[in-house]
């Protein structure tokens, strides 16, 4: 009996562990997604600015990435509203899009300035701030503006 009762219990802590790591590992993958939305509204608004479109070979080539890859991940784009397309043609961003866009764009300048204000290199910053950028908070953010305004 007490070995059967320690075994459901060992089972019940093991379930438990289980979930936890489920719902992280969810969490973590939500984030990734998230991540590469702003990656690439981010590119498509930097292609509109330079070359007055966003082509699938174009963002295939700036983000290092297949096309098949790019299409797919602009069908995502689409279903959540951040950009609109149709076959062979080129990708804008929606209202939405554009914001999320913006706010990226100033969030990237923010750390890359924070960055050169240490005296980081412009190319290392640069690539710093690719990663920084997209798990600062919102506090942090806020305190390397002040910091970088400060100067």
């Amino acid at each position: 009996m007490a070995k059967t009762k320690r075994k459901a219990e060992k089972q019940s802590s093991s379930d438990a562990r289980g979930r936890g790591q489920a719902e992280y590992l969810s969490q973590t993958r939500r984030e990734h997604a998230n991540e590469i939305a702003e990656d690439y509204v981010e590119a498509i608004a930097d292609l509109v600015t330079e070359v007055g479109e966003a082509r699938v070979v174009d963002l295939a080539k700036r983000l290092g990435v297949t096309h098949v890859t790019v299409n797919r991940t602009v069908a995502r784009l689409q279903n959540v509203g951040l950009v609109t397309s149709q076959p062979y043609r080129a990708i804008f961003l929606t209202d939405k899009g554009r914001t999320l866009a913006t706010a990226c764009k100033s969030r990237h300048e923010t750390v890359v300035a924070f960055l050169r204000g240490l005296g980081i290199p412009e190319r290392v910053a640069e690539m710093d701030a690719e990663g920084i950028e997209h798990h600062v908070s919102p506090e942090t953010l806020s305190a390397f503006k002040r910091h970088t305004e400060s100067r």
